[in-house]
This record gives structure tokens, C-alpha cells and sequence, in this order.
């Protein structure tokens, strides 16, 4: 019945699923991203502070 009713509309439909993939992929990302406790973010937070290079490291190109 839905099928006859929006037979004679000009309606996008590649368009809203597209649009409906986004919106589905965005939440749940964002879902996961912050149901992440901030203990799990806990090394990263502290990796610009880390110098992690020794200081005879030659891999420079000069």
C-alpha cells in the first residue's frame, strides 16, 4: 500500500538513504567514541609529553 502511495511522488530515495547511512554510522560512532571511559585514553593523553627518541637517534635526513 506505501508503495502506491508514494508511487506518484518524486522523491530522492537514493538520496535519504544515503543520508540515513550518515546519520546511522555518526551516532554510533559518537556512541562509541564517548562510552569510552577516560582511563582507556589515558597513554594517549600523555604521548606528546613522552620524548620516546634517544637523543643519538640518526634517522633525520640532514
Amino acid at each position: 500500500m506505501a508503495k502506491y502511495l508514494l508511487a506518484g511522488s518524486d522523491i530522492n530515495w537514493l538520496a535519504i538513504m544515503a543520508l540515513l547511512t550518515f546519520v546511522f554510522v555518526f551516532t554510533l560512532v559518537l556512541i562509541m567514541v564517548l562510552g569510552r571511559g577516560r582511563g582507556s585514553y589515558a597513554e594517549v593523553e600523555q604521548q606528546p609529553l613522552i620524548d620516546s627518541y634517544s637523543s643519538n637517534d640518526k634517522t633525520d635526513i640532514q
